[in-house]
């Protein structure tokens, strides 16, 4: 289809419903212009190097870079959800967000082009006469104050979306994989529409050709109406599972619920607890007049749940709720000045010479994480990841989105890949509880065609005393497992370079260092 439009602003390109927009827009012979706060996890994926598609660094919080990124396009997805990024009040940011929209859409362009023509925004489901959660109060916010500026907004409001890697399939998933038998609160009985993911992109890009819908708030939901008890039932026998024994007990409140949820999947803390907060919420589309202006085949929610264990099952997650997350860097990594940014970088580094070539000692790195493990004490690591969940982290259970493939933004257990460089480097960065910033990184070197070092360098700038105390107390294990880790690595690359029969030469790298590249 040829574009019939000015180019399309993405705001959230890297979200879980952006990140399956975008490529739907650019199939569609949409010009897309995908804006996000990291340019390098946008041109990662694998629709990022489209010639239709333009990536554009823009923060909602930062009307400038608003300004910049609507600069000539005709219409915009409003996809921003600070609750994703981890933002304690998400509210609050939410609210500017949506007031620094508001303003930049009413802004001259720098170019001289025409302003935005719309605002299309997905927003929560739920009664605004009744007590919201502070989740879709907030939704219902966001879209209120869209429609104070100039721009007609298209607000489409959605209750659970499901589909493979949403953060509520997720939580369903794991909640029913492993507990035959489940305690809940009483928002267990509540009544939801569940929409799949495939009917709210077609919903969202149907929107561009129904005129009808322009300046208009319209519910969008699936074709069942069901209790959350009911659909973890569903999911039980789709998946294949004994039917599950469900007790509901009117003491447990949201917070323990949510904390309960937060150990048992491994959905992100922040997401999790508005999300169960807004359980308790009925969201049942009360308006279907966009099924006559878009009408689409929606699938219930029993296919819904069929088609997205099928895609799990066969490993082609589109986009995942976990993809959410700052692709940045400490601020002392970059400017080189750690004691400005509070005190000295720590450092536990060795390094391994190998009889390979660069391809093959990449391949260990590129498939570390996830199934395959860390190459050495994956106990150690899980009873790491437990801990981590049970303080609030994002525990070690999310995997990897791929076995083989890594690229920028992507999630690897409890760590986020900030930078990767084909057969050179791995740079992730810990989203687990420490107090300090902690980089781990693998460097390759080839000096020669069958002579490859391979350099494992961890950096640690730690906060305060506890900083320093965590550092010290974990440094003897930190330096059996590295150099234990290294080893394995080693054994996957093929034959290392030896000093004797049987002795390996790996050696711990304190002082020299790789030429930085």
């Amino acid at each position: 289809m040829a574009a019939k439009f000015k180019p399309i602003l993405v705001l959230g390109a890297t979200g879980y419903v952006g990140g399956r927009l975008v490529p739907l827009l650019l199939e569609q012979g949409h010009t897309v212009r995908a804006a996000g706060r990291s340019v390098e996890k946008i041109r990662a994926r694998p629709w990022g190097g489209h010639p239709n598609l333009e990536a554009v660094a823009a923060d909602a919080l930062d009307q400038a870079s608003l300004e910049r990124a609507m600069d000539g396009c005709g219409v915009c997805y409003y996809l921003v959800h600070s609750m994703q990024s981890g933002d304690r009040d998400f509210a609050a940011a939410d609210r500017k967000a949506a007031y620094n929209m508001v303003r930049a859409s009413r802004a001259p362009y720098a170019s001289g082009a025409a302003g935005l023509e719309r605002i299309i925004y997905l927003g929560g489901l739920g009664d605004p006469e009744s007590e919201l959660s502070e989740h879709l109060h907030s939704r219902m916010e966001t879209g209120e104050i869209l429609g104070l500026g100039t721009v007609p907004v298209t607000w489409l409001r959605a209750a659970v979306i499901l589909g493979s890697g949403s953060a509520s399939f997720e939580i369903v998933r794991y909640l029913t994989d492993r507990l035959p038998v489940m305690l809940t609160p009483r928002w267990v009985r509540t009544k939801s529409q569940p929409i799949s993911i495939e009917s709210v992109l077609g919903y969202l890009t149907g929107c561009l050709e129904a005129r009808e819908t322009v300046g208009q708030t319209l519910d969008i939901g699936g074709p069942d109406i069901l209790s959350y008890k009911e659909l973890f039932q569903i999911y039980a026998e789709e998946a294949g599972l004994r039917r599950r024994l469900i007790i509901p007990v009117p003491a447990l409140t949201p917070k323990l619920s949510a904390h309960w949820v937060n150990v048992v999947t491994p959905v992100p803390k922040a997401i999790i607890e508005p999300l169960i907060d807004g359980l308790r919420n009925e969201c049942v589309c009360r308006d279907d007049r966009i099924r006559k202006w878009i009408p689409l085949e929606l699938p219930d929610v029993r296919e819904t749940i069929r088609r997205a264990l099928q895609k799990t099952e066969q490993r082609a997650v589109e986009s995942c709720c976990y993809d959410a997350g700052q692709v940045r860097a400490p601020e002392w990594t970059t400017c080189g000045d750690a004691p400005y940014a509070g005190g000295d970088v720590l450092r536990c580094d060795f390094s391994v010479r190998l009889r390979a070539d660069a391809a093959a000692v990449w391949e260990p790195v590129r498939r570390i994480g996830g199934e395959t493990g860390w190459y050495y004490g994956d106990v150690l690591w899980h009873l790491r990841g437990w801990f981590d969940k049970l303080i609030g982290g994002p525990g070690d259970r999310r995997g990897r989105r791929h076995p083989t493939d890594i690229a920028v933004g992507d999630v690897l257990d409890f760590w986020r890949v900030l930078d990767v460089r084909e057969g050179q480097r791995l740079l992730l960065l810990a989203e687990m509880k420490v107090p300090g910033d902690a980089l781990l990184e693998f460097r390759i070197v080839q000096h020669g065609p069958e002579d490859t070092e391979l350099f494992m360098l961890t950096r640690f700038l730690p906060r305060g005393l506890l900083g320093h105390a965590y550092w010290w107390s974990m440094y003897p294990s930190h330096f059996l497992l590295f150099g234990n880790m290294l080893r394995r690595m080693a054994d996957a690359a093929l034959a290392p370079i030896t000093d004797g029969p049987g002795h390996r030469k790996v050696i711990p790298e304190t002082c020299r260092l790789p030429e930085e590249r």
